[in-house]
């Protein structure tokens, strides 16, 4: 077949899903490498616009851990970590809300519209969008007979409410918003907040047709070491039990469940070294990653 003809029929081929996902919003986790590599990070913003351009809403959720890191090393603060999750004190907390809501943000949002798109960043505490409490965590030890043990992460939030309105404004404009994971409570303190966890309770917020995380890897492994390329909500939590599902991939399943419970459509895992990803996951049959639909 020649060239022109196979991208012909890969146009044809995306045309339903193009019809699909017009005017419907769609939730993406961006992190991990794809935020590191250069070339990566220009397709993404061309992705992201290009999303735009054909009547999709895009809503941008990112982390910012590795950079969190760096400011942290340089201003001499020293960080620990706790079952996967940074001690974040008042100290810390400033550095995280300067990295994430300043620094981070404001770089998406730069390089999404020097792509010719129109970016807006904004935390969780612009329009109260994000609202959280502490996150409380007890570690059960292997004799059920010794008391939890009570880990204090310090200004670790968990989302409890997501206000769509500010967000809902920005995408009615032509805007993609971009959001940086950092909420606040009735007090008014301000929580550091797992970025996977505020995409999946965005998507829900919103409705959203999609919500896809970008990672490291290619999806959900099978115990061989395959690409398991779909998944129920009953096999991903199966996988998370019997313990197919490793390491960071459980907290990442446990997002995807948790959106398609808020009734986003589908979830999907997507590998963010992988150019164009997300296009490919979207708008082919076969897609690239591992998709999580209900039951």
């Amino acid at each position: 077949m020649k060239k022109e003809s196979k991208i012909a029929k890969l146009l044809l081929e995306s045309l339903p899903y193009l019809r699909k996902f017009y005017g419907q919003t769609i939730v993406i986790k961006y992190g991990g490498h794809a935020m590191k590599d250069e070339e990566l990070k220009q397709a993404f913003a061309k992705c992201v616009i290009l999303l735009k351009y054909i009547g999709v809403n895009p809503v941008i959720v990112h982390g910012g851990g590795p950079q969190i890191g760096q400011m942290l090393e340089a201003l001499n603060i020293n960080c620990q970590f706790r079952e996967g999750l940074r001690v974040t004190d008042a100290a810390t907390m400033d550095v995280v809300e300067m990295v994430l809501a300043g620094k981070v943000n404001k770089q998406i949002v730069n390089l999404l519209n020097q792509n010719g798109g129109k970016a807006v960043g904004l935390s969780g505490k612009d329009g109260q969008t994000i609202r959280a409490h502490r996150l409380e965590m007890a570690i059960q030890p292997d004799d059920p007979s010794i008391a939890p043990e009570i880990i204090d992460l310090g200004q670790v939030g968990e989302v409890t409410e997501i206000d769509p309105a500010l967000i809902r404004t920005l995408e009615a404009k032509g805007f993609i918003p971009v959001i940086a994971p950092v909420g606040v409570d009735d007090e008014g303190n301000t929580y550091n907040i797992n970025a996977d966890s505020v995409a999946a309770a965005v998507a829900g917020a919103l409705e959203a047709r999609r919500l896809i995380l970008l990672t490291d890897v290619e999806g959900v492994l099978d115990s061989n070491g395959g690409l398991i390329s779909s998944m129920t909500a009953r096999t991903a939590a199966q996988a998370i039990e019997d313990g197919t599902a490793k390491g960071g991939m459980i907290p990442k399943l446990k997002c995807c469940l948790e959106a398609l419970d808020a009734g986003v459509e589908k979830a999907q895992i997507i590998d963010g070294r992988l150019e164009n990803s997300i296009l490919l996951e979207m708008f082919t049959v076969q897609g690239v990653g591992t998709q999580i639909v209900k039951d």
